[in-house]
């Protein structure tokens, strides 16, 4: 038995990739690799096929992740059926999200901040517009997310 995540931002540029490639590393570690499928995908079309955004993948190369194969997607409508865990990076996506989700699949649909400790912010900003700190911060607040979220997977395997 496997277990399968989905993180979900607008444009599978920025936030959901850096959280696919994060949480594929701290699974990896916990020697979980082969047991967790973990992908990326975005609200809107706006960037489909595209790489990750390049200050996404610089920042992320500083902390030893690779975002360089990384090609955006859409969210598909199996995407409700095929993952376990389907990640909102803030609640406009759990929102949009929600909605398309068929009601037996709902509780699948969660914030990813969830998993952070106390003291973290509820949503991951987008950092699009803004300058270098506020990838760090992404970067931040996604490892700090994803430790609790590999103890939520341990979890679920072992039930």
């Amino acid at each position: 038995m496997g277990y399968a995540v989905l993180f979900v931002c607008t444009g599978n540029i920025c936030r959901s990739p850096t959280g696919e490639v994060v949480l594929r590393h701290k699974v990896r570690e916990a020697g979980l690799e082969e047991r967790v499928r973990i992908a990326s995908a975005g609200t809107s079309d706006y960037h489909l096929g595209c790489p990750a955004d390049e200050r996404s993948t610089d920042h992320a190369r500083r902390r030893g992740y690779d975002l360089s194969s990384h090609q955006a997607r859409q969210v598909h409508a199996l995407d409700f059926a095929r993952f376990d865990l389907i990640l909102a990076l803030d609640r406009g996506h759990l929102e949009l999200l929600l909605d398309d989700c068929p009601p037996p699949q709902q509780h699948k649909v969660r914030l990813l901040m969830e998993f952070a400790p106390h003291g973290f912010p509820q949503e991951v900003a987008d950092p699009y517009y803004g300058g270098r700190q506020g990838f760090e911060r992404v970067l931040d607040e996604i490892e700090a997310a994803c430790d609790g979220l590999v103890q939520h997977i341990q979890r679920e395997l072992a039930a």
